[in-house]
């Protein structure tokens, strides 16, 4: 078996505080052409740093040392383009190179977005063909663009639903929400002024009607529920559920972050759901992880469209326009209008995959976790053994017996030149193994990972030393993850390089 570990050459790199010399400089700045100022005089002082803090913490460097020591991190750095990046409930899916390249057309990257309207009738054109794509694929009746992440999105849709009830003249307090929900929805349900009701799963991993029966009242806003939810099971349930909602005068949100597993084949308008957001930034061809940029659009049926932010994007005649003129709209979410090469990606990827190629790329990301699933059946535990959608959930059970526990597992797989999946969530999987392969990993991948996987839990029982004191092939071995985020080190001091 071949290892694509980090096995040759690894070239050492000082940080760069420590590649310092005082007075060296790298550029040459331009001439001012403005007299100089005191900062005082507009920016407050509280704000400045002490004149003893001027240069603390910026390196002294020639051009050529802050290059080579940038390009070396570069190289170090792993990502979907350099191998198998299988994180659970982020699909971290390759991305066509196509979309990279649209996106950067000089007519839709040097735009500015205080240009007269029209003069972006292009730009303003996509994102409202975009909006009526996204509308269709969910299910939705109107879509805003203008969240910059499915957290963002996840905010807006609740303080959408918090200004309905509003303005109805009932106020609702609480947002129910089950434990396989997306990590972020109770913080995203506090920041709107809800309190949480939290709701367990059955005995298979989705909800029942009867359990969201027994919390919902008429102070309950909405449900919140992903689906297909974070152990990869779709929620059979969702439409009697919806009912149950509805009856009571509530609302049913769904995030949408793993629309990959079933854009093309689903749409969540006809199962009941009022508010979704979709994530541009895992399901629609853009790169994901680094802190951004992301996109998380949501979608809204017809109560809900007088709520949605503002500006909308409108047509009239064939000209576009952008309307603030919305006496019901919680107002902005974004400065302008959100970020808008997110949107010209996930437009470039829609027209080029049609409907068909969206519906395939679903069917293939489950074939591709339902793959993985059996054959790693017999080597790991499955806490939850049915036909799953996107992404599977296994667990470190069988492997405790000698010691070995999910951690250990994912920093074995780094030696295999793999990047883990998703360790210990969802929390409802005591040490949860996550595995999302996606859409666009080979036949030839996936055996690979399932190979190495199958070598680890044998390694698990034969030499479980070799687990505990892995990684062994990378540059720095295993850290200490608690120290490290319990004593931080934030700040360089210029005592400290010497």
């Amino acid at each position: 078996m071949s290892i694509d570990g980090a096995t040759g050459l690894v070239l050492e790199e000082a940080l760069i505080f420590e590649k310092s010399s005082d007075g060296r400089i790298g550029v040459e700045p331009v001439s001012l052409d403005l007299p100089e100022t005191d900062p005082c005089s507009v920016i407050p002082k509280g704000f400045l740093r002490d004149e003893s803090d001027d240069m603390d913490g910026f390196p002294d460097l020639a051009e050529i040392d802050v290059v080579r020591h940038y390009t070396k991190l570069s190289q170090w750095n792993f990502g979907v383009d350099t191998g198998f990046y299988p994180l659970g409930s982020c699909t971290m899916k390759y991305n066509p190179k196509i979309n990279e390249e649209t996106c950067r057309f000089e007519g839709l990257s040097q735009l500015h977005p205080y240009q007269p309207e029209e003069s972006v009738q292009g730009a303003l054109r996509l994102m409202y063909e975009l909006e009526s794509q996204l509308a269709e694929i969910s299910g939705m009746d109107a879509v805003t663009l203008q969240p910059s992440a499915g957290a963002h999105g996840e905010l807006c849709g609740l303080l959408m639903i918090a200004a309905y009830f509003k303005d109805k003249g009932s106020a609702r307090h609480k947002i129910i929400i089950p434990d396989t929900a997306h990590g972020t929805n109770p913080a995203s349900s506090h920041l709107a002024g809800f309190k949480v009701v939290p709701v367990k799963s059955d005995a298979r991993g989705v909800l029942s009607a009867e359990a969201i029966e027994a919390v919902m009242d008429e102070d309950t806003a909405a449900l919140m529920l992903t689906n297909p939810n974070t152990i990869g099971l779709f929620e059979a349930n969702i439409k009697e559920i919806a009912e149950v909602v509805h009856r009571k005068g509530g609302l049913v949100y769904c995030d949408g972050a793993n629309l990959n597993a079933i854009m093309g084949l689903a749409k969540l308008g006809e199962m009941g759901v009022d508010v979704v957001q979709l994530n541009l930034h895992k399901t629609f061809s853009t790169p994901h992880g680094g802190g951004g940029p992301g996109s998380g659009p949501v979608g809204v049926v017809k109560a809900l469209e007088p709520y949605l932010p503002k500006p909308r994007i409108t047509r009239k005649d064939g000209v576009y326009s952008l309307k603030y003129d919305l006496e019901k709209s919680i107002g902005r979410m974004k400065s302008f209008y959100g970020n808008f090469s997110i949107m010209v990606r996930a437009y470039s990827y829609i027209l080029r995959m049609g409907g068909e190629g969206l519906k395939r790329a679903s069917t293939t990301a489950i074939l591709n976790a339902n793959y993985i699933k059996a054959k790693l059946r017999k080597s790991f535990h499955l806490a939850y053994d049915m036909d799953c959608m996107h992404e599977c959930v296994f667990s470190d059970k069988l492997q405790q017996q000698y010691g070995i526990s999910t951690m250990d597992i994912a920093k074995r797989l780094i030696d295999y030149g793999y990047h883990p999946p998703t360790v210990y969530f969802p929390l409802v999987v005591s040490g949860a193994i996550m595995i999302e392969p996606t859409e666009t990993e080979t036949i030839e991948t996936l055996d690979s990972f399932i190979e190495t996987m199958e070598r680890i839990a044998t390694e698990a029982k034969t030499n479980p030393e070799l687990l505990k004191n892995a990684p062994q092939r990378t540059r720095i071995g295993r850290v200490d993850e608690t120290r490290a985020v319990r004593e931080p080190v934030i700040r360089w001091k210029r005592k400290q390089a010497s």
